[in-house]
């Protein structure tokens, strides 16, 4: 009888974990980095403002769920300049990332915000654009 409870008793300890290690699983997340120094002008500001702009009005699910994240970074801040060297960055950069499993699989530097700064709506819809591809990479 003791081992008959003991089996039983190890049959749901194995199912709980196999269920909660399921539900624990990572989700895929498309990260924005809109990388910056520390003397900013009106075009690299804006720049930033009209990335966050474009990822809030049109992926607010996304942004509350965790799927997708906005971070903008001072590549000048301690900590932060490996970044220049992960991305090639050269100057202000909007970077998308693919993140599976907690590991980076995908990444795009999305460099025609300088052509498109003075034109806010199309800076909006290029953003837009690009975010929509990485998501269908995404799960």
């Amino acid at each position: 009888m003791k081992k008959l409870i003991l089996m039983i008793f190890s049959i749901i300890v194995l199912t709980g974990f196999f269920v909660f290690a399921d539900e624990a699983q990572i989700p895929d997340t498309v990260i924005a980095y809109y990388f910056h120094g520390s003397f900013r002008c009106v075009t690299c500001t804006n720049m930033e403002k009209y990335s966050r702009e474009a990822i809030q009005a049109n992926f607010q699910d996304e942004l509350n769920s965790g799927r997708i994240e906005f971070k903008a970074v001072n590549v000048e801040e301690a900590g932060n300049e490996h970044f220049v060297n992960d991305y090639q960055l050269y100057t202000k950069s909007l970077i998308l990332s693919l993140v599976k499993d907690g590991k980076e699989v995908k990444s795009k530097n999305l460099d025609k915000i300088w052509e498109l700064a003075r034109n806010k709506q199309k800076f909006i819809d290029y953003v837009t654009g690009e975010v929509n591809e990485f998501m269908k990479a995404a799960q």
